[in-house]
């Protein structure tokens, strides 16, 4: 009876064990759990980047080959390191460094020793690397550029960091991802899904193959090609005539919202940022605190928008009902706050809503501006439809679209001006520079281009966006499709549409019109102040300009913001009417304006804040 009962026992316990290793090995198995058993070698295969193309299917970023010299701490064995050192041209020391940063990470699992050796070094270094037990080399894809422009739109890849490793369990040391732009925002698009090879070793550590006849081994998966809306040479042509020259720059296309170009100027060439000498070349353009060529002054520069924003003061006027295209405001070349005149350019007499456009009228948009408040019975009433009607455009928020950053500008409320004055203490005229676009009101580029895109639609705009196809096929975002409607009736556009065709026919940009095509447009001249050695100095002003073309069926809405430009036509208004054409045309006729854009530079302006030399300008924008 004691024999059959142990006999029991221990079939018992042998039918448990049994069952339990067939389900941990056939039912609860993971691949993950793999890599816990020290006899399998887990080597990943990395999918290329998908590729990016431009609206025209012009290929933008596409990719190179380079070879990273992976370690496994726990297999090096004793080995001649200086030779070593000498064949990936490296010191000892650093070295040393990076192996024992590999020990920290993990004893086991694989780390980048050197990452992205040249095809030369990798060629030189691969008949050797049997020499070296634990160290072996693993090829990835490296970004080629296919263009020196858009390196703010497409941003750049780097190797991933502790933070990136604790946040995501995707990636693995030593692996890419996006950091910046299009890389950062479609990232789980353009990384694909890695490949991974386990590998079964002996007890002696030597690879005997792979495990399990591969059964749980995966095959790469490129990542997704995609379609951006820019168009390849309008971005290539805007950079051009940045050159030497600070600001931003963006067109979109008005039926759609889709990005064509969107530039900062100064800017760097993308491939910089690519390679052994990335980290050096991406420390020189950060501690340029100069010309910040890192800065997106496309979306991130929030300055005062100047004249074009008085296109929104009509249309709010009209709205509400306060003036009429035909009503008019006597010019004294300004206008009066109290007893202090503000002055004006426009040479004086009575304005209408054209002429105060086109004229770019100070006084009238000053008078036109009062009226809105005027209509209500308290001031903060007036703010509050005012505020409402302005961030109808877009103007002070983000507008949502898949621009991995950015800023949201500044549209005022009564809250803003309760902090600075007082509940029920101040009136229009404590804030009259709102209406000439200058006071506390800020946008970034991409936001007057927008806004202009609205003006062009009579009424509407749609999302701002970058993303067009991916791999080949159109993508449909609702966020991008549905439009946005402002708070202004459609049959006031055109009154204000005229007024901005006539800046080009007989206003402040008559000089700067294209042969064949009608354009509306406004120039805008921004004060401009720095402080030296403590003291408020006034600078060069800044060169504004709108415009959209042509006028009846658009095809293009930009806004140029050159800083120090002087005033609106000189620069962003020669600047705006050479991309009109260019997109529109596909060729410039103009090729002495061309020439001259292409040629001139404001280094001397930009250096004058640090010379310390302060000179007399215009007092007012217009």
């Amino acid at each position: 009876m004691k024999k059959l009962l142990l006999s029991s026992i221990i079939v018992i316990i042998g039918v448990t064990f049994i069952g339990r290793l067939s389900y941990l090995q056939i039912f609860s198995f993971s691949p993950d759990n793999i890599i816990e058993d020290t006899a399998i070698k887990r080597i990943y295969d990395y999918p290329e980047r998908g590729y990016i193309y431009d609206r025209n299917g012009k290929l933008l970023v596409a990719n190179q080959p380079a070879y990273d010299v992976m370690v496994i701490p726990r297999e090096v064995e004793p080995f001649d390191t200086l030779e070593f050192c000498n064949l990936l041209g490296i010191d000892k020391e650093k070295f040393v460094k990076e192996l024992k940063k590999a020990r920290i990470y993990s004893p086991r699992l694989p780390s980048v020793l050197v990452p992205q050796l040249s095809k030369e070094d990798y060629a030189r270094l691969q008949e050797k690397m049997r020499k070296y037990d634990g160290f072996y080399i693993q090829k990835r894809s490296l970004r080629y550029y296919d263009t020196k422009a858009a390196a703010n739109v497409l941003g750049y890849i780097s190797e991933v960091n502790e933070r990136d490793l604790q946040k995501n369990k995707y990636y693995e040391q030593g692996e890419l991802k996006g950091r910046t732009g299009v890389e950062k925002y479609y990232e789980e698009l353009l990384r694909g899904r890695k490949g991974v090879q386990y590998i079964q070793k002996d007890r002696f550590n030597r690879v005997i193959g792979p495990y399990k006849e591969g059964i749980y081994d995966t095959l790469p998966e490129q990542g997704k090609e995609i379609g951006l809306t820019l168009d390849k040479v309008l971005q290539e042509y805007g950079e051009s005539l940045m050159h030497g020259k600070r600001g931003g720059i963006v067109a979109i296309e008005p039926s759609s919202g889709e990005i064509l170009a969107m530039i900062s100027g100064p800017s760097y060439d993308p491939s910089l940022l690519v390679g052994r000498k990335r980290s050096r070349n991406y420390t020189e353009l950060y501690y340029d605190s100069i010309a910040k060529p890192l800065f997106d002054r496309s979306i991130s520069a929030e300055g005062s928008p100047g004249s074009p924003f008085k296109t929104l003061n009509a249309l709010v006027a009209l709205q509400e009902g306060v003036i009429q295209p035909n009503t008019q405001i006597r010019c004294y070349n300004g206008f009066y706050v109290g007893k202090n005149k503000k002055g004006c350019h426009c040479g004086g007499g009575l304005r209408n809503m054209n002429s105060g456009i086109y004229n770019s009228c100070n006084a009238y948009f000053a008078g036109t501006f009062r009226k809105i408040y005027e209509k209500f019975e308290t001031t903060d009433q007036g703010m509050d439809v005012w505020e409402k009607h302005i961030k109808s455009f877009g103007l002070g928020d983000y507008l949502g679209s898949d621009i991995y950053t950015g800023r949201k500008g500044r549209i005022p409320g009564k809250e803003f001006y309760d902090k600075w004055y007082g509940d029920n203490r101040w009136s229009s005229s404590f804030i009259i520079s709102n209406a000439i676009g200058q006071g506390e009101v800020a946008a970034t580029p991409l936001q007057l281009a927008n806004m202009t895109a609205a003006i062009a639609n009579r009424g509407h705009f749609y999302t701002p966006h970058l993303l067009k196809q991916v791999n080949g096929e159109d993508i449909t975002v609702k966020e991008y499709t549905e439009p946005k409607h402002t708070t202004i009736d459609k049959k006031h556009f055109e009154h204000v549409v005229q007024g901005m065709a006539d800046v080009y026919t007989k206003g402040t940009a008559k000089w700067v019109r294209v042969p064949g095509i009608d354009i509306a447009g406004k120039t805008g001249t921004v004060e401009n102040f720095t402080k030296i050695d403590g003291e408020r100095v006034q600078l060069t002003d800044h060169s504004v300009f709108v415009a959209f073309a042509p006028v009846d069926k658009p095809k293009i809405a930009l806004a140029v913001y050159i800083e120090n430009g002087y005033y609106g036509a000189r620069y962003a208004g020669h600047i705006a009417s050479l991309l009109i054409e260019k997109y529109i045309k596909g060729e410039i006729t103009r090729k002495d304006l061309e020439q001259r854009m292409l040629e001139k530079t404001l280094e001397h302006e930009y250096a004058k804040p640090y010379s310390g030399e302060p000179f007399k300008i215009n007092e007012y924008a217009w």
